[in-house]
């Protein structure tokens, strides 16, 4: 908290103190140290004011610093990347203040674009957990309504209340499928599926991949902060229920491979006993009688 005290009442306090954490991390390969930094950088956002914020969430910390960590080569572990991701992905979503978030809000979307798979909160996968309908319903919503919003690539809108309210709608409905899709996936697994469930989750799949492309259009276009952070929203929990939905199938294929490998074993055990357990023809042999004297061989020695 000293730290924090400085930072808040110096004058070059939040520019001294973002140029000393982008030097600990640049090029640093030693996991702990940053770690220890990704901890400084949360406590200071919690605790100092918009001066030192408004310049942690620049493109030129954010990516040239933050991001870059996240290259192979760095080979940080899954929880340390996923810190990043999440200060990232909350910073996007802004501060009190009026601190300005459009540059770290360029690099989530980018991000987004490129596949990058945000991690989800626990908290938030128990609330959809706890929200999940047992029942799905009978029908599947399609997904090119989405497009009645979405104007010409390169262009931006400003949505008015009536397509607000539209858009609102639809992705209700798009979350409905998310919540249907996380249901089945919970109730069957592989090797003992429903048929019906699978049935419904590959349409559902089908449709959620076609209303992830209408909402990446409508990121990059629609200037709207609360629209952007919902449209971001939905799409972290379609990416979940997709990669569910695949991590499923991939399962599926295993269970496939390992009893066609089982099958083939055991029938070629079957016929591996099979064949032992044939009855082996013996050859007669001849027998000298005992009292028949057998011949012995000439001898090689000589006055023998």
């Amino acid at each position: 908290m000293h730290i924090c005290d400085i930072i808040n009442t110096t004058q070059d306090g939040p520019k001294d103190a973002v140029k000393a954490l982008k030097k600990r991390i640049s090029k640093n390969y030693n996991h702990k140290e940053i770690q220890l930094t990704l901890s400084l950088i949360d406590m200071c956002m919690q605790n100092c004011g918009p001066s030192f914020q408004s310049l942690i969430v620049k493109k030129e910390f954010i990516k040239d610093s933050l991001v870059k960590l996240l290259d192979p080569k760095y080979t940080l572990p899954l929880d340390i990347q996923n810190r990043i991701l999440n200060f990232i992905k909350t910073w996007s979503q802004g501060f009190p203040g009026g601190v300005d978030v459009s540059e770290v809000k360029e690099v989530y979307l980018d991000l987004l674009k490129k596949g990058v798979q945000f991690p989800s909160l626990d908290a938030e996968a128990a609330t959809a957990r706890q929200e999940t309908p047992l029942t799905p319903p009978t029908s599947v919503p399609t997904a090119p309504a989405l497009s009645s919003v979405i104007p010409p690539r390169n262009s931006t809108i400003i949505l008015v209340p009536e397509q607000i309210g539209k858009l609102h709608s639809e992705l209700d409905m798009v979350k409905m499928n998310v919540r249907v899709m996380s249901a089945i996936l919970m109730e069957n697994t592989p090797g003992s599926e429903n048929y019906e469930d699978l049935e419904l989750l590959q349409k559902l799949y089908k449709t959620s991949r076609e209303m992830q492309e209408r909402i990446m259009d409508l990121l990059v276009v629609v200037e709207n902060e609360d629209v952007t952070v919902e449209l971001i929203q939905v799409n972290e929990d379609l990416n979940n229920a997709i990669l569910g939905y695949e991590r499923f199938t991939r399962n599926q294929q295993r269970l496939l491979e390992q009893n066609k490998n089982q099958m083939e074993a055991t029938n070629f055990l079957e016929h591996s006993n099979q064949v032992l357990l044939q009855p082996v023809s013996l050859q007669t042999a001849t027998v000298t009688p005992s009292n028949q004297r057998v011949p012995s061989l000439p001898s090689n020695h000589p006055g023998t």
